[in-house]
């Protein structure tokens, strides 16, 4: 039985309240067109079960055309020659990544050929650190292996010396005993996979999520037409590349060749309320079917395998019934709360000139505005 694609409504037919709403986008909108801007643009989807009652774009995907450190500023674009932003502008994902790696590897759980519970070293028996302190698969997508947030894997000299660094990396805790975010996570998450099923995690991406669900905006870069992200040089950024625009921002997924576990898809605001309707749905949308209800649900246990859940930091009000996100450091986040059936995605980029210390209070405010237009039905 084919679960329902989405299709843009009005608030009420959504069973949202519409003056909510527009809160939202003014939330949104305000903070964009602040003197010191959130960020330089966005674009947020909202809605509820198959409905998008919300779908806006604001600000600009590309203003400047450099970072000026003395004045703190970005330097501006001349206005003919700014890119605004449309509903249609692909965004750098960063750390949303993870969710596809993370679906990637509950698909391979669901077919038999990967143990949730399973040593990494089983798969990966080269990396011997992992191999040496029990990490688990588990362990990865829960971010408890103990291992630190990242590496400078961009400062390697070679993509040996990268896989080296890798292999030798040591948690730094007992593995099972500590929460730690780290990128590294899903970066060996994405090896074991690689070695697993013998294909790339972009191939595995494209065929096993993107192209069924028709996500045709979303994939690996580089992608020319995205929203620009960071003049990134040194020192506040870890390579010197200058204004990026349509080429992974994440300099460790860069050092990799853009396409890396923790980092490097682009996507359009409207395929990822694909991705989170489908979820919603129990992994299906339209005729196909990415994961089963039994294997979501489980995604959705706590404490979340890949997703975050009941975080109020990012989610607002929507946080606090085993709704699940994630956010990524370019600006992108998501939201979806099955005990409302609704989804909430807000791509920014907040890095555009340059990066500062992360404000996730629009996020938020978005939240608790989607929370109360619920309506009951």
């Amino acid at each position: 039985m084919s679960a329902p694609r989405l299709r843009t409504g009005t608030p009420e037919k959504a069973g949202l309240d519409p003056e909510e709403l527009r809160r939202l986008v003014q939330g949104l909108r305000d903070a964009v067109c602040a003197e010191r801007p959130w960020a330089a643009g966005a674009v947020v989807v909202a809605g509820r079960g198959p409905v998008v009652a919300v779908e806006e774009a604001m600000g600009w995907a590309v203003r400047y055309a450099a970072y000026d450190a003395q004045t703190d500023r970005g330097v501006e674009l001349p206005p003919a020659e700014r890119v605004p932003m449309t509903v249609d502008t692909p965004f750098d994902l960063a750390s949303l990544t993870k969710l596809f790696t993370a679906v990637a590897a509950l698909q391979q759980l669901e077919r038999g050929t990967l143990g949730i519970d399973a040593r990494v070293a089983a798969y990966l028996p080269d990396f011997r650190a992992a191999g040496e302190h029990g990490i688990t698969v588990r362990h990865l997508l829960t971010h408890t292996s103990g291992l630190r947030p990242e590496l400078p894997l961009y400062d390697c000299p070679s993509p040996a010396a990268r896989l080296a660094l890798l292999r030798a990396e040591a948690p730094l805790s007992v593995p099972g005993t500590t929460y730690r975010y780290s990128d590294l996570n899903l970066l060996l998450l994405q090896y074991v996979l690689e070695r697993v099923t013998g294909r790339t995690l972009d191939v595995l991406v494209r065929d096993g999520i993107t192209r069924p669900l028709g996500m045709t905006a979303t994939g690996f870069g580089p992608r020319p037409g995205a929203a620009a992200t960071e003049d990134q040089r040194r020192p506040w950024a870890k390579a010197d590349r200058g204004m990026l625009r349509g080429e992974v921002h994440d300099e460790n997924a860069w050092a990799l060749g853009g396409v890396a576990g923790h980092a490097g898809l682009f996507a359009t605001a409207r395929d990822l309320a694909v991705f989170c309707r489908t979820l919603l749905a129990g992994g299906s949308y339209g005729p196909a079917r990415i994961l089963g209800p039994d294997i979501v649900e489980l995604m959705f246990a706590p404490p979340g395998l890949g997703f975050a859940l009941d975080q109020p930091w990012f989610m607002g009000a929507l946080a606090g019934r085993g709704a699940a996100g994630h956010t990524g450091f370019t600006g992108t986040s998501l939201v979806l709360d099955p005990a409302t059936d609704t989804f909430l995605v807000i791509l920014a980029n907040t890095v555009h000139p340059r990066r500062r210390e992360p404000d996730s209070r629009p996020r938020a405010a978005a939240g608790d505005r989607l929370a109360r237009a619920v309506r009951e039905t």
